[in-house]
């Protein structure tokens, strides 16, 4: 089923026309839970991936032999999912409590070594025949393959996110990798997600407020400050930056102020490639929910990847616009 997003609550550029300037577009990935393919752009699906190529690993020392199984994460959800989801009795039984208890329980693993290759998370793929907005990758690859280390334990902090990112050629992949080695344990439930099929949807999306003209982002502030208090329209939620799981665009700055997104490599302000969301909408956020999904209650559908960004944020990913090889940057709001 495809999802569409609804019209706007009003015409923003009807009110301030300097926004044509900044208007742009962004692929709403609508990510949903399903049984994607190798062939297919997913959240958390199998990957095309060639069988005789290594799979990549986090090679940064760092513990990695406590926390929950992948298997038991997954179990554990889809256990709860179906006690909620019970018309009669909703919620899970004594039974059900018990065995949920033993999920979520972490798991030792004293043999692995910190410095031993630790296998990265396939978290998703996008082929360009199905996102509008993602950008060429270097040459004509046409798929963006994602993946992540299941710990927050790097950089000077430890607390850093490691990521990694892969363009190919999907015509050039012959046998596919059957069974992607995986992590033994991860450090937190929130770095593995679900299998989600994609309903990719293009819509038109404005400059985060704070980097808009000074003149105008005042206006906008008080324009906003007139809004019935009933039923109010703001420029952030409603009318800029779609949330949810997105390519291209825009990047929101709600968390951290606007700082310089530069290549490292060559100066070049770079572009916002990926967004993964926490939710693909919420209170703050609710005239983004699709119209098919109008009456869904967000507590129960609003996460469909059970991806979790930090404190239930989002993670930016951008790419240097004139070398897609170029080392990526990224940030959390």
């Amino acid at each position: 089923m495809t999802r569409t997003t609804p019209p706007r609550p009003l015409d923003v550029e009807r009110l301030f026309p300097e926004l044509a300037a900044y208007r742009g577009t962004t692929t709403r990935l609508h990510p949903r839970p399903g049984s994607p393919k190798v062939s297919d752009s997913s959240v958390g699906g199998p990957l095309l991936w060639p069988a005789d190529e290594p799979w990549p690993v986090c090679g940064e020392a760092h513990g990695h032999g406590r926390g929950r199984r992948p298997a038991d994460i997954h179990r554990y959800r889809q256990i709860l999912a179906a006690a909620w989801a019970r018309e009669e009795n909703p919620g899970p039984t004594d039974e059900e409590r018990k065995l949920l208890g033993e999920l979520r329980l972490e798991h030792r693993f004293p043999e692995v070594s910190g410095t031993d290759p630790l296998p990265m998370i396939g978290l998703a793929q996008l082929y360009r025949r199905d996102v509008p907005d993602l950008p060429p990758g270097p040459g004509d690859y046409d798929l963006l393959q994602v993946f992540w280390c299941p710990f927050e334990a790097h950089g000077p902090g430890r607390y850093d996110l490691e990521l990694h990112l892969r363009w190919r050629r999907s015509r050039e992949v012959g046998a596919v990798l059957a069974v992607p080695p995986q992590p033994l344990v991860v450090g937190y439930d929130g770095f593995v997600p679900e299998p989600c099929v994609l309903h990719p949807e293009q819509v038109t999306t404005y400059q985060f407020a704070g980097l808009l003209p000074e003149h105008l982002c005042t206006r906008i502030d008080a324009w906003e400050a007139l809004e019935d208090a009933a039923e109010p329209v703001g420029y952030q939620y409603d009318l800029s930056i779609p949330p949810g799981w997105r390519v291209g665009g825009f990047a929101s700055w709600h968390t951290t102020d606007p700082y310089p997104m530069n290549c490292h490599t060559c100066g070049k302000p770079m572009h916002l490639l990926l967004t993964i969301d926490s939710s693909e909408w919420d209170g703050g956020s609710g005239s983004w929910k699709p119209m098919q999904e109008h009456d869904l209650p967000a507590h129960q559908h609003a996460t469909p990847t059970e991806v979790t960004v930090g404190r239930h944020g989002e993670l930016n990913l951008f790419a240097c616009p004139t070398n897609p090889d170029h080392p990526h940057r990224w940030s959390i709001q």
